[in-house]
């Protein structure tokens, strides 16, 4: 399994890194719609659409995707829809946690689909409007993967209180806490170097940070659900000692969406 993951992210890092930062904006739009795709398959699989409602389903999502990315030139999403992310993860997704709804294959779980991936695709284009900004939208990233490690090791040292005993055992308060202190640490940092891509007051800075640490918290933990509702351990196999894609992103859909949803919103700059 240690081999796998190994071998898995020896061949992954140095292709995204390499897209992130060689490939243009074409080529950064349908390699990042490819990967929301896959995740929006294997979502798809996780609430039990069948093979020929999971095929429609992408022809339909990559069909609207590619229209909407050739009439504009980048994906295109008007200030109402980015108020309904930030309300779907800010204040839906803690009440979806809460009380443990369940998607079904019918409307309302292709739209959960979509709202998921959409905005996640639509983030990966806007956060990237060429080659030059793409140490902007790795920083996002890294925030994602800092609050993740520092969750897991301040956790695993320190965790009494379960976050979500039903849901992901393993989570602890504790483990929230310490990703929102490094989080807040790595901010702090970039900003002082100047390669944090927006430039606020420090404390304006700090609580975004805050915010999108525990959105990408709600992210995980949000998948997690999504699997044990639907009786599944990985979201897929596609990537060998890891699971799927949808395990890997699940929380930089949430930050990403997030975090681009405020930009335009609130004009963070």
């Amino acid at each position: 399994m240690l081999k796998q993951r190994i071998l898995t992210a020896l061949i992954l890092l140095p292709l995204m890194i390499g897209m992130l930062f060689g490939a243009n904006n074409s080529l950064w739009a349908a390699f990042s719609g490819l990967i929301a795709l896959l995740a929006l398959w294997e979502y798809a699989r996780i609430v039990h659409f069948t093979h020929v409602q999971n095929l429609l389903y992408l022809l339909l999502s990559a069909a609207g995707g590619f229209c909407l990315y050739l009439y504009h030139q980048q994906t295109y999403t008007p200030v109402w829809l980015q108020i309904v992310v930030l309300l779907f993860w800010l204040i839906l997704v803690p009440f979806w946690l809460k009380f443990k709804w369940k998607v079904k294959a019918n409307l309302l779980g292709v739209l959960t689909g979509w709202i998921l991936m959409l905005p996640f695709w639509q983030a990966l284009i806007s956060l990237r409007p060429d080659a030059r900004s793409a140490t902007a939208l790795l920083s996002i990233m890294a925030l994602v993967w800092i609050a993740d490690i520092a969750a897991f090791f301040v956790g695993r040292t320190f965790g009494k209180r379960k976050l979500a005993p039903t849901i992901s055992p393993n989570k602890s308060w504790e483990g929230a806490i310490g990703a929102v202190f490094c989080v807040a640490i790595y901010t702090v940092i970039l900003q002082q170097r100047g390669w944090l891509p927006v430039n606020l007051p420090a404390w304006q800075t700090m609580i975004l940070a805050a915010i999108l640490t525990a959105v990408s918290i709600c992210g995980d933990l949000l998948e997690s659900w999504l699997k044990r509702a639907g009786g599944v351990k990985d979201s897929s196999k596609l990537l060998p000692g890891h699971g799927g894609v949808f395990d890997r992103v699940d929380s930089l859909i949430a930050v990403l969406s997030v975090y681009a949803a405020l930009v335009v919103c609130f004009n963070i700059k």
